[in-house]
This record gives structure tokens, C-alpha cells and sequence, in this order.
């Protein structure tokens, strides 16, 4: 992949990818919905499962290739493979560069389908060996290494708890002994972000979320060396069948141009309602990167530029009264999801589970907010109205 970087995150939001359609003279790229496309006169030497060139939309779609080429240049990687979920990516990371006798070293509390994948699926059915470990805790991660350790696979910030490991020191570690790092980065986005330029050798999004930013298109990406971008290629996406829809590749594509500024203002809506929240008399807890009560906020502070938009918090109260006050709010909406321009929230309780390895403020249950685009004024006054709802 040729790629045109601006030295500007900002302009590469926009520009990335995009280029002027060469039949219309359109100043987008159009909306490709073809499954096939036009073989050369000669088709003969054609690799059929080739990536590189448009033959069948499993192996690569026209839209895919713009949002591929737009996203390594936001990550700043040599390359970049578009799939259809945030899952998808995931699991073809691990299906690619993990075997039967392969162990992983992975973040205990991580969203749900990679626990299940590796706490199950992997083990059950291949064998694979699994350690799940507090990242944030360099020691944890440095004793949990095998000689057969092919990965580390960390979440920062992690899902649900906002827990940030340091991307710079696990990835001295893993190079000292020869092992993959990967970092689902999908909480920060490459605007607040960059997990290659601290060393780790793959970063992984669901585009699903901030990247596309509209809760209207599904998709997951990974980025990295082009050496281990076309081996994801060949064994996840093409011979796995994970390739992403054309619509949804160029709904994203259109959700990545506001990147930077939607992460602006989910960063300084979610700070402002994380303090509010804590000084709250009613609230447990709050988990934020950006409060300086944060365990991590320090590590946060070095490896991001701000905070995001999701905070974990508890009411002082029972489960009943926890759904009572999701449902007595009026604006922001329960749901599932993250990084959508309204505000989502959801209460997960005491029988989630991955409930033994979250901290012992969340193990009562807790709810996991995403701030929306609303004005925040709006956003605490709606927290105000159902908290007193509530008698908190």
C-alpha cells in the first residue's frame, strides 16, 4: 500500500484515503456495492486469493482498501486490514499468530467476547494455553511468561474498568523475549493514542465505535508491519470470510473525517461529568483516566494526549435501585456500545462473568457510561434529575 501522509492528524482525518474519483470527477471516493470486478485480459497468474488487487470483495473490496489506507495512516503503520466486526479483529489476530501449542498472556478484565474466546473457545478447542493477568502490574505480566509465550494481548483502556497499562514498558518486556504484542486501543482511537510509535507491533480497533462514531456501521481493524498485515489477511479474512460490507467501509470512512474533533469534545464533556460524579454524595466510585483519584492516571497522562469519552462509576444503592435510576434518565439512553454521538449507559451487575477479576469497587456491579456529543450541561442535569428520581 502507497500511502500519502500529511504530517497533520487533523488533514490526515480527511484527506487519508479519499482521492478524486477518476470516471466522475466526484471529490469523494464513491460507494462500491460490486461483489466481483473485471479480471485482466490475462488472468492466468492471478493469485485468487490475493489482497492487493480487486478480484472478489471477500479478498478485498474497493471501500475497504480506502479505509485501510486512511487508518495506517492515523495508527502511522505500514499497513492495515479492515474486517467486518471489532470481534472479527480480534479473533483473527489470535487465530493467525497463536497455534496449539501457543500460550498468551492477556488482560484479565477485557470485553466480554475476547474472555470468552481465549477463557474458552481457544483452550477447548485447540489447546492453546491462557494467562490472564492485571496488566497494569508490570511484574504480573513479566512472571506469567512461558517459553512457548507466543503473544501478549492487552486492552488500554480496558472495558469495562478504564484500567491503562503502560504500552511502552509491556512492549520492552515482550521484545526481550521475542513475543507479539498487541493493544486494543479502541477507548482512545489513534487521536489520543498510538500504540505502534510506543512499541507494540499491532493495534486493534472496533471501528464500530469512536472510529465510525455514528452507531450506524459495524467493523474492526488491525494495524501494523506489513509482514504480519498479510498473514491476517490470508488466514482471517479471506480464508475465514470475516471481510467487512462496502457500505459499512465507506460509512466509516465518512464517520473517520470528525475524528479529532468528536474526541475533543467526548475528552472534555467526560472529564467535567467524571468530577461532577465524584463529588457526588450518592456515587460509589468513579473510574476515569483523566481524575487524578485514577490508580493509572499518571501512566494515562504519559501515553495519551486526553481521556476519552467512557466513565465506570456505582451508586451507593441496590441493583434495584441502580436500574431504577438507568431508567428514570430521560436523554441518555441505555445501551449497549461506546463512541456513538448520543450517550449510552449500562448497568452490568454482580453476575457478570469476568465479575472475580474486576476491582473490588466494581464486584457489587457498576454502570459503564460513554459520553456522548450533547452539551454536558445537559448531559449532568439529566445524572441530576434521576439520581433525585432515585431519593440518592
Amino acid at each position: 500500500m502507497s500511502i500519502k501522509r500529511y504530517s497533520n492528524f487533523i488533514t490526515n482525518c480527511v484527506h487519508a484515503g479519499n482521492d478524486i474519483d477518476k470516471e466522475t470527477g466526484a471529490i469523494r471516493r464513491p460507494l462500491t456495492m460490486a461483489n466481483s470486478y473485471r479480471l485482466p485480459d490475462d488472468a492466468s497468474k492471478l493469485n485468487w486469493s490475493g489482497t492487493d488487487e480487486l478480484i472478489y470483495t471477500r479478498t478485498t473490496s474497493a471501500n475497504q482498501m480506502y479505509l485501510q489506507e486512511k487508518l495506517a495512516t492515523l495508527e502511522g503503520g505500514e499497513d492495515c486490514v479492515v474486517l467486518a466486526t471489532g470481534v472479527a479483529a480480534l479473533s483473527g489476530v489470535f487465530f493467525t499468530f497463536l497455534t496449539s501449542d501457543s500460550h498468551i498472556i492477556c488482560t484479565n478484565v477485557s470485553y466480554v467476547a475476547v474472555y470468552r474466546l481465549l477463557n474458552e473457545y481457544f483452550p477447548d478447542k485447540y489447546g492453546i494455553e491462557v494467562t490472564l493477568v492485571d496488566s497494569s502490574n508490570l511484574q504480573e505480566i513479566k512472571e506469567a511468561i512461558r517459553p512457548n509465550t507466543k503473544l501478549i494481548h492487552i486492552e488500554t483502556p480496558g472495558n469495562p474498568t478504564t484500567r491503562v497499562s503502560d504500552i511502552e514498558e509491556i512492549a520492552k518486556i515482550a521484545k526481550a523475549s521475542g513475543i507479539l504484542l498487541s493493544v486494543d486501543s479502541t477507548f482512545a482511537t489513534p487521536y489520543l493514542q498510538r500504540p505502534l510509535s510506543l512499541g507494540a507491533d499491532l493495534v486493534i480497533h472496533s471501528l464500530t465505535k469512536y472510529i465510525n462514531g455514528h452507531g450506524d456501521a459495524m467493523g474492526g481493524a488491525v494495524i501494523g508491519s506489513k509482514v504480519l498485515i498479510d498473514k491476517i489477511k490470508r488466514q482471517a479474512m479471506v480464508n475465514l470470510g470475516g471481510a467487512i460490507s462496502p457500505f459499512n467501509a465507506w460509512l466509516i470512512m465518512r464517520g473517520a473525517v470528525t475524528l479529532s474533533l468528536r474526541m475533543e469534545q467526548h475528552s472534555k464533556s467526560a472529564l467535567r461529568i467524571a468530577e461532577f460524579l465524584e463529588n457526588h454524595p450518592s456515587v460509589s466510585f468513579v473510574a476515569y483516566p483523566g481524575l487524578k483519584s485514577h490508580p493509572q492516571h499518571e501512566i494515562a497522562k504519559k501515553q495519551m494526549s486526553a481521556f476519552s469519552g467512557v466513565i465506570s462509576f456505582g451508586l451507593s444503592a441496590d441493583i434495584k435501585t441502580h436500574n431504577k435510576f438507568v431508567n428514570s434518565l430521560e436523554l441518555i439512553i441505555s445501551a449497549v456500545s461506546i463512541g456513538h454521538d448520543e450517550s449510552l449507559i449500562v448497568y452490568t451487575g454482580p453476575t457478570d462473568e469476568r465479575n472475580h477479576f474486576y476491582p473490588k469497587e466494581f464486584q457489587n456491579g457498576h454502570l459503564r457510561f460513554s459520553v456522548g456529543l450533547e452539551s454536558p450541561d445537559d448531559i449532568i442535569a439529566d445524572i441530576e434529575q434521576a439520581l433525585k428520581k432515585c431519593n440518592l
